[in-house]
């Protein structure tokens, strides 16, 4: 039985190991500094301090950035599975990715270049290319009267392999420098930001959708079971599908906008979750948003010096790792713990 208690320990604990993880990775890089350089501020003797500079104007911000994006995605993980009751659901299932990935081909072939409130273009139609997507695969699911989950399923399958067949058309006629530019952002890469604004909002942004799904933990736990229980136990199946739904492809829509298109972290972080902890919602939510955030968090680092002094897409680590770990712990959990159980 989860009681108060034990989902805040729960948590609490976890958000230590999240803490503890970006300290460290805060001292991972391609270039080693002195923590007791950075400890003497700016400037030393009236010279800009180099170590200080890379920590907290350049590692720092975008250690940030990959726990908000890891958070976001797993997040949404986990309430996709449920509304979708698809195990193999994940953000981008439902055309996310596709459509943030068009926007920001769009972007860089017009060549825009403008920014708006410290966001770049590429960045602004990311967003906006992810939410369209959000509201055509939300319309197309509502032709046949009523939201079901297999329409929205089919939809979103159907739109994505549109769009990526829009992108690969597109990318085959860019020119080079602008291709690079583009590979890059699908395999997803960090944006890097000069103002602190943008990162604030999407955190901002990012907890409050976290918390507000977190409502919604036992309404969730009952729409694992199946939609005619959740309706006879009273549950609006209807509505709560849409509030979960906008909520998720929001935060998606912000991480993507800001990190490109980071796959495995909306599949693998709410099954490892899941296996190890539970299938209660109530603390799979939480859970799962913090342990995404520490594992992009370590993924990124890994990318920052696997290579070093050149940088591989974080996509590719998260892809390279997600998979592997994630057999193992279906094999090793599979017997005990099954899906839908809450």
């Amino acid at each position: 039985m989860l009681t108060s208690t034990k989902l805040l320990v729960r948590v609490v604990l976890a958000g230590l190991l999240l803490i503890v993880v970006m300290a460290g990775c805060l001292l991972v890089g391609s270039q080693e500094i002195s923590l007791h350089k950075v400890l003497q501020g700016p400037s030393i003797e009236g010279i800009p301090n180099s170590d200080y500079q890379i920590l907290v104007a350049v590692r720092l911000p975008r250690i940030i950035l990959a726990a908000i994006v890891g958070a976001a995605l797993a997040c949404s993980g986990v309430v996709f599975q449920a509304i979708l009751r698809n195990p193999l659901a994940d953000p981008y299932i439902l055309g996310v990715s596709s459509g943030a990935g068009l926007g920001s081909i769009i972007a860089v072939m017009l060549g825009w270049t403008w920014t708006f409130w410290g966001l770049s273009a590429l960045m602004v139609a990311s967003f906006l290319g992810a939410m369209g997507t959000v509201w055509l695969v939300w319309s197309i699911g509502k032709v046949t009267g009523k939201v079901h989950v297999t329409g929205l399923l089919l939809a979103g399958v159907v739109v994505n392999a549109l769009f990526s067949a829009v992108i690969m058309f597109l990318s085959s006629i860019a020119e080079a420098n602008k291709f690079q530019t583009t590979m890059l952002w699908l395999m997803g890469s960090f944006v890097e930001l000069d103002k602190m604004s943008p990162l604030i909002a999407s955190g901002a942004i990012v907890l409050l959708g976290i918390l507000f799904l977190m409502t919604l933990g036992n309404q969730l736990n009952i729409l694992s079971f199946g939609r005619q229980d959740a309706r006879s136990l009273g549950v609006p199946i209807e509505r709560t599908c849409f509030l979960v739904f906008a909520c998720a492809a929001l935060i998606t829509s912000v991480a993507v906008s800001f990190s490109g298109l980071v796959g495995f972290v909306g599949l693998v972080v709410p099954h490892a979750v899941r296996l190890v902890a539970g299938p209660d919602h109530r603390q799979l939510i939480p859970l799962s948003a913090i342990i995404g955030a520490a594992f992009l968090v370590i993924a990124d680092a890994v990318a920052r010096v696997i290579v070093a002094p050149a940088m591989l897409p974080v996509g590719v680590i998260t892809a390279m790792t997600g998979g592997p770990f994630f057999l193992i712990l279906l094999i090793r959990y599979t017997k005990t713990v099954h899906w839908g159980n809450a």
